[in-house]
């Protein structure tokens, strides 16, 4: 099993719960309409990598998020996290209705920080993700459609979070292609104050 750091030390989360088209430029950008109820998808553990792949099986998106560790009860600790996705194939699979998981739950489809420590989420908690020195992504809990509190409670209507579980918020618009040998550089900031950076370079 695939683990994370929080706070130093390693948790192996069962499962990555990820949230769909949870902010609006982003449902724009990709031409999707804004649902209805939360969009919900699951990432297995085996999703999990350390390592940030241009290709698997086809170009690779990449699509930055907010990420937040379930423990107690609670969200307990903040990273970020890329949720690697086929746009193509994903592409396809919408066209004919049918599951995500091919185009976004594949082996080392989530590519996570380490996470810190945190005793509640404010409106100011947000990430920049920097690629080869250009702002490519920006955004954060005062954008999103389902505020973390929101998504903690809907979760626990239909399904059993366990402790280490991860839940994806989902991503802010500039969301493209990896090239490889591009370098990463993700911030997670509250009140203007750096909680955490971390940087890949794409391979």
């Amino acid at each position: 099993m695939n683990s994370i750091k929080v706070a130093g030390n390693s948790v192996t989360p069962s499962k990555l719960v990820c949230i769909g088209r949870n902010y609006v430029d982003h449902i724009h950008e990709l031409g999707n309409e804004i649902p209805d109820d939360m969009v919900v998808f699951i990432k297995p553990n085996s999703a999990i990598s350390q390592e940030l792949n241009s290709y698997h099986q086809e170009p690779l998106h990449f699509e930055g998020e907010l990420c937040f560790v379930y423990q107690a009860g609670k969200f307990s600790a903040v990273g970020f996290g890329l949720d690697l996705t086929k746009r193509g194939l994903q592409s396809k699979l919408k066209a004919k209705g049918l599951p995500w998981e091919r185009a976004k739950a594949f082996t080392g489809s989530a590519v996570f920080s380490d996470f810190v420590a945190i005793d509640s989420i404010d409106a100011s908690l947000s990430l920049e993700l920097i690629i080869d020195g250009q702002v490519a992504q920006t955004g954060g809990v005062e954008r999103m459609i389902y505020k973390p509190d929101e998504i903690l409670t809907e979760l626990q209507t239909f399904i059993d979070l366990e402790d280490g579980d991860v839940v994806m918020t989902g991503t802010p618009k500039g969301v493209g292609v990896i090239k490889t040998g591009s370098t990463f550089a993700a911030k997670v900031v509250r009140n203007n104050v750096a909680l955490l950076t971390h940087n890949w370079q794409a391979s």
